[in-house]
């Protein structure tokens, strides 16, 4: 006849039972996992419209989606516009994560063509719902100035991890620029089921060298009215000021009050 063992009375744990320290490591990495609320907001949207048309989803339908409250909802994102917003974020770590030294030697064209097409392969898994969206914001003309906002602060990035610079009025072009000639190659990709993207790669490589050719374009016109600019400047600066506490002509009572600001 078997014996029960005898109980624990020497105030130790038992040598195989689960010990505060495990529980404590358990606790943390479950923490640890739990996804980001503003990610899980923006991966419920995704889902929601792969599944159902975009004016049918409410803020309410994304947030049980979500998991969140409509107070935890609303202090993440004020709208359903600004959710789908996130979604720009997300693309621009996955794409800036990677590491591009090796194209660092590479013209610009190739440098730009690789970061464009990697931020389509992070699209991929969003391309159902991307699809959807697009044909229903089609000719919704807020919605596109609001997403082009969006996308000027991604592109930025976009062109900066291709070594291309933004400053000044020609950056300003580019990247208004690359913004719309992704938005061109977007257009085939939605409807390019190739897994090797033949159509979606040649659209993007005409878009870049259109842009190359109008950036060459813009750059010979800044060069040639670069003394007129000088000469408009030299003016401006020649000009006599006049005197801030001289008091203007006339009695002062057609004076504009806004001058006074």
């Amino acid at each position: 006849m078997e014996t029960a063992p005898e109980p624990n009375t020497g105030g130790k744990p038992e040598t195989g039972g689960p010990s505060a320290s495990s529980n404590s490591d358990t606790a943390q990495a479950t923490a640890s996992h739990k996804p980001n609320p503003r990610e899980a907001a923006v991966e419920a949207l995704m889902r929601l419209a792969a599944e159902q048309p975009w004016n049918d989803i409410e803020v309410g339908d994304i947030a049980r989606e979500a998991n969140l409250s409509l107070a935890e909802l609303r202090d993440l994102f004020p709208s359903k516009g600004a959710v789908l917003g996130g979604l720009s974020r997300i693309i621009d770590r996955k794409v800036l994560e990677v590491d591009t030294a090796d194209l660092a030697d590479e013209p610009a064209r190739e440098r730009l063509f690789d970061v464009l097409m990697r931020r389509l392969d992070a699209m991929t898994p969003y391309k159902p719902a991307l699809r959807r969206i697009a044909f229903a914001l089609r000719g919704d003309v807020l919605s596109m100035l609001a997403l082009n906002g969006v996308a000027l602060n991604s592109h930025r990035y976009m062109l900066a991890a291709a070594g291309i610079d933004t400053e000044g009025p020609l950056g300003r072009l580019k990247l208004q620029g690359t913004v719309i000639a992704f938005a061109r190659t977007v257009e085939v990709w939605l409807d390019d089921d190739d897994p090797a993207l033949a159509r979606t790669m040649a659209k993007l490589d005409r878009e870049i060298r259109r842009g190359e050719t109008i950036m060459e374009r813009a750059d010979d016109a800044r060069r040639l009215t670069a003394p007129l600019r000088a000469l408009g400047r030299a003016v401006l600066e020649r000009r006599p000021r006049r005197d801030r506490t001289e008091p203007p002509a006339g009695d002062g009572e057609d004076r504009d009050p806004a001058a006074a600001i």
